[in-house]
């Protein structure tokens, strides 16, 4: 009995070897292009990616933020008010950044005007690009 489904089994994979080597001949013969197109695309798309990964790996990290202390003192900030800044420059808007120190929205208010005149700027955008441009934020 146990030579006979052995046979049936050989039999049986052997018959599923062939339909998939005509099936296989059947695809290469009809999608021979798309095949192609795939496999080019296949080996364009990991050759891009090992080549930018190749590329960006070896990038040196950015040096840790130091504070301009000088710039904060001749400016006459106090630390409250970068505070202020590092949170005008986190886009949150005055009652988000009262509610973050535990203050008024009206003293953010007056501290945001302060900067404005320290920094001798008009709006939050250049306030920001200035505090970065002398290192006042990161």
């Amino acid at each position: 009995m146990a030579r006979i489904v052995a046979l049936y089994a050989l039999a049986l994979g052997a018959a599923a070897t062939l339909l998939a080597w005509l099936e296989y001949h059947y695809l290469v013969r009809t999608l021979s292009f798309e095949l192609y197109l795939v496999l080019i695309a296949v080996a364009a798309i990991a050759m891009g990616a090992w080549l930018g990964n190749r590329l960006t790996s070896a990038r040196p990290t950015a040096a840790p933020f130091v504070r301009n202390a000088a710039a904060i003192r001749s400016l006459g900030l106090s630390p409250r008010e970068i505070e202020v800044i590092e949170r005008l420059a986190a886009g949150e808007s005055n009652k988000e950044i009262a509610r973050r120190l535990g203050i008024s929205p009206n003293t953010v208010k007056t501290h945001v005007t302060r900067v404005y005149e320290k920094l001798g700027v008009q709006r939050r955008v250049q306030a920001i690009e200035k505090a970065r441009f002398l290192n006042l934020i990161p």
